[in-house]
């Protein structure tokens, strides 16, 4: 059996990625920041007769908590296979180069960016355990700069600032980690899940929950021939899928 850790999971995106791993026998350890939450989360899989999920209480914003985090998975299991750097948040409004606070800035760095590198550096020797360990970090087209100095880009004039600077930042993050391990198994990725109708942009988006999971469990289940180091958005390029940094 495979073990399969997933941050932010308790609902939308992350609770669907969790649902869509655990239905392919995949024992996924459920990261939710708020516990309550998370149980209601797994009794809801738990229902649909899905035995093979375990809430672990985890902020990623804490140090504490994914050192915490790390310790209850290691006593459980001393191997994990699948990490995915789902938990995001937007970092509210106003968004513009000068009217963006550093609060905001920070808020949204502690989660986006800081919190991405807490997880991964914590969880680091148990996916080192693994034969085909797998890495994706849930970003978002509008972390490309590329994109967004292409006037023909579809989202060219959503240039919330903070977001955006936050998935660039995590992007390059997993430029140099793929390139770290790029002798080994690891298959570590950036992953754009879609536009999607979620609490997270107040159920805006077109897409459904159960496209973009399917997207980010693509790139968890990747064999040893598959991409490393890329930038995925089915969205923006529904051929091959790569898009630009």
């Amino acid at each position: 059996m495979k073990f399969a850790l997933v941050t932010g999971a308790n609902k939308s995106i992350g609770f669907e990625i969790v649902q869509q791993l655990a239905q392919k026998g995949i024992y996924v350890y459920l990261g939710s920041r708020n516990v309550e939450s998370g149980v209601e989360a797994v009794a809801k899989l738990n229902a649909k007769g899905l035995n093979n999920v375990e809430l672990i209480a985890l902020d990623i914003t804490d140090d504490e908590s994914v050192i915490k985090a790390r310790k209850e998975i290691g006593k459980k299991t001393k191997v994990l296979d699948i990490l995915i750097n789902n938990a995001g948040i937007y970092g509210g409004y106003p968004q513009t180069a000068l009217d963006s606070t550093i609060d905001q800035f920070k808020a949204a760095y502690d989660t986006n960016v800081y919190g991405v590198v807490r997880v991964t550096q914590a969880f680091i020797d148990l996916l080192e355990n693994s034969s085909a360990p797998r890495i994706v970090n849930v970003s978002s087209s509008q972390g490309s700069i590329t994109l967004h100095s292409d006037p023909t880009y579809k989202y060219y004039d959503y240039k919330g600032v903070v977001y955006l600077s936050s998935k660039s930042a995590m992007n390059m993050y997993t430029v140099v980690l793929a390139y770290e391990f790029k002798n080994t198994n690891f298959k570590i990725n950036a992953v754009c899940p879609g536009y999607t109708k979620t609490d997270f942009n107040g159920h805006r988006g077109p897409g459904s929950v159960e496209d973009a999971g399917k997207r980010i469990a693509k790139y968890a289940l990747i064999d040893n021939d598959g991409p490393t180091g890329k930038f995925f958005s089915e969205e923006n390029n529904p051929e091959t899928g790569e898009i630009p940094w």
